[in-house]
């Protein structure tokens, strides 16, 4: 396995210094930031790029990684694409198509994003809504050549959040579901642990369960505030008591969980995803953590 990183958290940084630092401070591969170039941020860590899809040089990027010898493990796209507005929905699959157009281009395996979904609505309507979108994508993304790696992610953050989550692909009943309306073997899963872990779902079984599934794996750890759990209760769904943390600096038992990768013989990239509050504000402060999660992982990836 190789340790990569989620460019998102350099929002600050162009593609070749985010590479640079990467490259120097013991990192392997870019899960290059594919946001519209003039969209703006929109939410936290959403909003970046570092690659300019629709103005794509693949002779400049493919420069920028050779000379720092990296590889780019995925192309990242984190829209809601079921949307409940059609205009946001078809602008959001429209810029995923360019962005697995891109990674075509630049020889990258897999195109990571969200399933999306509308939070007012019931999960059998929100599956009524993926067969209308879904096999499309993924049949434009195989016809490519590119894989589609769905994050688990519930996106239950905020109150506009509420109640749903704009992410409908957060734990292994949808996931079943999911794979039955898209059978391909070019759709699969960028897991993250740390969704899990606040759902109280065992991130090592379904490791062993879903491992022909997974695609690309995130790393990002997650604690749980128990002042603010027994203020709010598990129907916060998380508002008030989940906190997404650095790798080392939470609950997930990193020793184990890649065990259990190398068990199913997982042998691609461990991508560093940047979230914590405690290490943001300044670029010193983002490397800082981005250093705290290489020393938690680097032992074990080999």
């Amino acid at each position: 396995m190789k340790l990569g990183l989620l460019t998102a958290a350099f929002d600050d940084l162009d593609l070749e210094q985010t590479a640079a630092w990467a490259a120097g401070n013991g990192y392997e591969m870019l899960e290059i930031a594919c946001w519209p170039a003039a969209a703006g941020r929109r939410r936290r860590y959403a909003g970046v790029a570092h690659i300019d899809v629709e103005r794509l040089d693949t002779g400049a990027v493919q420069d920028v990684l050779d000379r720092h010898r990296l590889q780019i493990s995925s192309l990242a796209f984190y829209p809601n694409n079921l949307h409940p507005d059609p205009g946001e929905r078809r602008a959001a699959n429209d810029h995923l198509k360019k962005v697995v157009d891109a990674a075509a281009r630049l020889r990258v395996p897999t195109v990571g994003t969200f399933i999306g979904r509308d939070q007012t609505r019931s999960v059998p309507d929100s599956l009524k809504e993926v067969r209308k979108v879904w096999p499309r994508l993924v049949a434009y993304a195989e016809r490519k050549g590119v894989s589609i790696a769905i994050e688990n992610c519930p996106m239950i953050f905020s109150l506009d959040e509420w109640p749903g989550g704009t992410n409908l692909a957060s734990s292994p009943a949808v996931w079943d579901e999911l794979f039955t309306i898209v059978p391909s073997e070019r759709f699969g899963l960028n897991l993250d642990p740390s969704h899990l872990v606040w759902q109280q779902i065992d991130h090592e079984r379904v490791v062993r369960d879903y491992a022909s599934r997974i695609l690309h794996v995130h790393a990002k750890d997650m604690e749980i505030d128990r002042d603010g759990l027994y203020r709010n209760g598990v129907l916060s769904l998380g508002l008030g008591w989940q906190i997404p943390r650095l790798p080392g600096l939470g609950e997930v038992r990193w020793d184990r969980f890649l065990s259990q990768l190398y068990k199913v013989g997982y042998d691609g990239v461990v991508s560093v995803e940047h979230e914590d509050r405690a290490f943001e504000g300044s670029v010193e402060l983002v490397q800082r953590g981005f250093l705290i999660a290489r020393d938690a992982l680097r032992p074990y990836l080999h």
